[in-house]
């Protein structure tokens, strides 16, 4: 799937709008609540902020609707047990002002000056992150297109393709787990655990062992899981480990988390090519088509209210 993320044209502006973006004023924004999606209020100070993003983008658009599907768009992947948790939107937004070759604090300064806010700027990532993944688990369901391992097998052998292959990976998952209650208190001792464990591992048999002496610590096995199949929020890392080690840790809903990559290997099967036609058949424009049904599915159902 597409990854909905930031486009370069923006990229690139922000990159030459931080010459002169010092002298301007940021506007400053009332804000009252104009919307109500399902309950969630939609101020007119949200939607200033996404106006104001679209000046910086220098492209049209209407900002309370978009502000209204963006509403749309998180509490469905909220629906969904998608969380996008504060760190993973700051690495994003660090990776952001390192694509374009500038520190935070010019960052910072450009989202402010400009009147977007450093903090309208990290929900619309969020937003984008939750409904990639969103976008992911629908296409996997069928919505985008989904075809058996037969006829994946037979559409690439008709097109004069061989059969292709995938990574297999075996992993394992260790979460040391903190109850929401309990979170703002023991989180930080949590990640200190996790990452000691996750320093000491050297190969999935003995997780178990080093876990008895641990308090709230769930080790699972996760089974065989292909290259295409591995959850988004992990799948960068898990590539990137070696067999024998485990990923960084990583603050979840659940608590703190890291995975162990058992095994790996090459397999060409069947499932592989069912994987595999699946991700590299779909395209920017299947994409957009299918977000846009979505969204137009919530829409429908969605109870909108204006002030």
């Amino acid at each position: 799937m597409r990854k909905y993320l930031f486009s370069a044209g923006f990229a690139l502006l922000v990159a030459a709008t931080s010459v002169s973006i010092t002298a301007m004023t940021p506007p400053a924004f009332a804000s009252q609540i104009k919307y109500i999606v399902n309950n969630i209020p939609i101020t007119t100070g949200d939607i200033a902020h996404r106006a104001a993003f679209f000046k910086l983008q220098r492209k049209k658009g209407d900002a309370a609707k978009e502000m209204i599907d963006q509403t749309l768009r998180l509490a469905e992947a909220k629906r969904l047990g998608i969380r996008i948790t504060d760190q993973q939107v700051d690495a994003a937004y660090e990776r952001f002002a390192s694509n374009n070759k500038m520190p935070l604090a010019k960052l910072d300064a450009i989202m402010s000056q400009s009147g977007v806010t450093k903090e309208h700027f990290k929900e619309f990532i969020r937003a984008q992150m939750a409904w990639n993944q969103a976008l992911g688990a629908r296409y996997r369901s069928g919505e985008g297109g989904s075809v058996t391992e037969q006829d994946a097998v037979r559409r690439m052998l008709d097109k004069g393709g061989s059969k292709p292959t995938a990574m297999e990976y075996m992993l394992q998952q260790v979460i040391f787990v903190v109850p929401a209650s309990e979170r703002s208190a023991t989180l930080a001792k949590r990640k200190r655990e996790a990452d000691a464990m996750r320093a000491r591992f050297n190969g999935c048999n003995t997780t178990r062992e080093f876990a008895k002496g641990l308090i709230d610590v769930t080790v699972r096995d996760l089974g065989r899981v292909l290259a295409p199949q591995l959850p988004s929020d992990w799948a960068d890392q898990i590539k990137a480990t070696k067999v024998g080690g485990a990923t960084p840790t990583r603050e979840t809903e659940r608590g703190v988390e890291f995975i162990g990559i058992c095994s790996s290997r090459e397999v060409s099967d069947d499932k592989a090519a069912q994987m595999v036609f699946q991700a590299e058949g779909s395209n920017d424009k299947d994409a957009d088509e299918l977000s846009k049904k979505y969204v137009d599915e919530l829409r429908k159902k969605a109870t909108i209210v204006e002030r």
